[in-house]
């Protein structure tokens, strides 16, 4: 099997020198091995992503001398296989549909209990206020969740390897954490489609992605995807969640910080071999 990373850019602003780093490091991960680096565009929020963003996100890349082959994936061209996904999820029973909105989960929580956890990768840990409704009382503007405890019952738990210093092994789903420290995620975001947890999911495994290289803010969530891709029949690639690049306050960046924006650092006179260079990776052999 070809050695296959990826890079996965929202459309929704301008990439900053954490993406770059990222980028950088999983097309470098992939040309060590003779492998395939391939570009994602996860443009499922319609409402915040744009063109213009989008071309700029090519222009970065290709400037930074990156190469990918052609066409690449947009997710909202693939929205009827996160369906076919969600639906396989549904026939197991696993599903249910939710009208809960923020405030009525905060209020449904209650106060924080000592030593119970209140928010998880997915956000905070839904209480399961709508976990009796009906998939036929569906409508357009609830969203749908898993039933984590059904489905950490119905699933062969599987483990899945880890490469970076910071989580290097091999890490075993825990039914109780799941449970407990996740709970029901969302499946289907409203006017989406999807989510990310489902998305990326079924995008790797079409993609045929052996290593996934993605930021350690994302090592929580993995146990979410190792679990769907179980419940769906799908492979678990290695991952390798890097370390973030952090402004000189230890914040992580994000893409309002347009300071540390890659257009800005070109239009400064920059190289990309500076960009390598600040984000600590060794200069490109080609």
């Amino acid at each position: 099997m070809t050695f296959t990373t990826r890079f996965a850019p929202s459309p929704t602003g301008p990439l900053h020198l954490g993406h770059a780093y990222s980028a950088i490091l999983a097309h470098d991960m992939a040309m060590a091995e003779g492998g395939s680096f391939l570009l994602r565009i996860e443009d499922i929020d319609q409402s915040r992503a744009r063109p213009e963003w989008e071309a700029q996100i090519f222009e970065d890349l290709e400037w930074l001398g990156l190469t990918w082959p052609l066409p690449v994936m947009r997710q909202s061209d693939h929205l009827p296989r996160y369906r076919t996904a969600l639906d396989q999820l549904t026939v197991m029973g696993l599903t249910y549909p939710c009208r809960c909105n923020r405030a009525d989960i905060e209020n449904a929580a209650g106060a924080p209990q000592e030593g119970v956890p209140q928010f998880g990768p997915d956000g905070r840990i839904y209480p399961g206020t709508c976990r009796a409704r009906l998939t036929s009382e569906a409508t357009d503007k609830d969203v749908i969740r898993l039933n984590m405890m059904k489905a950490v019952q119905a699933a062969d738990l599987r483990s899945f390897t880890e490469t970076s210093p910071e989580f290097e092994g091999i890490h075993h789903l825990d039914p109780e954490q799941l449970i407990m420290a996740v709970g029901d995620i969302i499946l289907v975001r409203r006017n989406m489609g999807t989510s990310y947890h489902l998305s990326v999911v079924v995008d790797d495994a079409d993609q045929g992605i052996t290593h996934a290289v993605r930021g350690a803010d994302l090592f929580e969530a993995t146990q979410i995807h190792v679990l769907l891709q179980s419940l769906l029949g799908l492979p678990t690639p290695i991952y390798h969640h890097h370390r973030l690049i952090r402004d000189a306050h230890g914040k992580r960046l994000a893409k309002r910080d347009d300071a540390r924006a890659i257009a800005k650092y070109r239009a400064e006179g920059a190289t990309p071999q500076d960009i390598r260079e600040m984000a600590g990776l060794p200069a490109s052999s080609g």
